[in-house]
């Protein structure tokens, strides 16, 4: 579903899909999409899923059946389904917490959020649940306040931390609140120090992409989506069209021009859903790379 509880200010999810937002896929052509394209680990992404009524039977499936999940919520709603779940080691509940308590409000266009995430982190993490966060960085955010929130969620017992900059998506073209490329390397220099002392998610080769000391071409198909349209292309955050089938998905896009930038869309966009699954295609052409891999992986 695109349906979501929030507004969020650099969302253009529920702008993009407003005459179809209250579409919801059925469970079971859920779990024919991830059939069907037979990735390892599934996100579980929205709009908010917390919304999707079948989102209980659907989680649990894809544990019986071995599958990675990564639960993308802004955690309203957490409490409703987690007496619903065991915790898995297949099983990661990501929240979105993009500041202290004042950003974060302001962020999401209503107050209380902070402390009701914040509630919702510590029960399910008193529950046995993997809890990580992901923050989304604008042309306003502090690297110092984003510091001070990884202290804070560290210390309630956050497993990790996802970090990557805001998209520019066509819906809210105008806003002055995204970053180009030049003030993202600045940035996420300062990130790159945060990742010696929390534990940060982001592979080093991408955070080193992040603050300017590599390049990186886009795997826009790394993150196929499919959603009450149909497998979204050419990637999660473009839409150029919905294919029947993932097959038609991967065999009718320009891969290409998407790889290389060669769309406008395309320019300041350095977000983890194009860049991450690049890492995993480029890591092994380098010892180098590889031993940092492996010595991230194993901190």
């Amino acid at each position: 579903t695109h349906l979501c509880n929030l507004a969020c200010e650099g969302c253009g999810k529920i702008r993009e899909f407003e005459s179809t937002i209250r579409d919801m896929l059925p469970l079971e052509t859920c779990l024919k999409a991830v059939d069907e394209c037979g990735a390892p680990i599934v996100s579980i992404c929205g709009g908010e899923p917390t919304i999707y009524p079948h989102l209980g039977e659907l989680v649990n499936e894809l544990l019986r059946r071995r599958k990675f999940i990564y639960l993308c919520t802004n955690a309203i709603k957490l409490d409703k389904w987690l007496p619903q779940w065991k915790p898995s080691p297949y099983m990661t509940i990501n929240v979105s917490m993009d500041g202290l308590e004042p950003t974060h409000d302001l962020v999401r266009s209503r107050k209380g959020l902070y402390q009701i995430d914040i509630r919702m982190i510590k029960l399910a993490k008193s529950l046995g649940f993997r809890i990580v966060t992901n923050t989304t960085v604008y042309k306003e955010t502090k690297i110092d306040e984003i510091e001070q929130l990884f202290a804070d969620l560290a210390a309630i017992g956050v497993d990790g931390f996802l970090v990557s900059p805001a998209y520019e998506y066509t819906v809210l073209k105008g806003r002055d609140i995204f970053l180009e490329k030049r003030q993202t390397h600045e940035k996420f220099q300062r990130v790159w120090e945060l990742s010696k002392r929390y534990r940060l998610l982001s592979t080093p080769m991408y955070l080193r992409y992040l603050k300017g000391e590599r390049e990186l071409k886009c795997s826009p198909w790394g993150n196929p989506n499919y959603n009450p349209q149909g497998w979204k292309g050419p990637c999660y955050l473009i839409t150029d069209a919905h294919y029947k089938t993932f097959d038609e998905l991967m065999t009718r896009t320009d891969w290409e021009k998407y790889e290389n930038k060669r769309d406008d869309r395309c320019t300041n966009c350095m977000m983890h859903s194009g860049f991450e699954p690049t890492v995993i295609r480029e890591v092994g052409k380098s010892w180098k790379d590889l031993w940092e891999m492996l010595r991230w992986n194993f901190a």
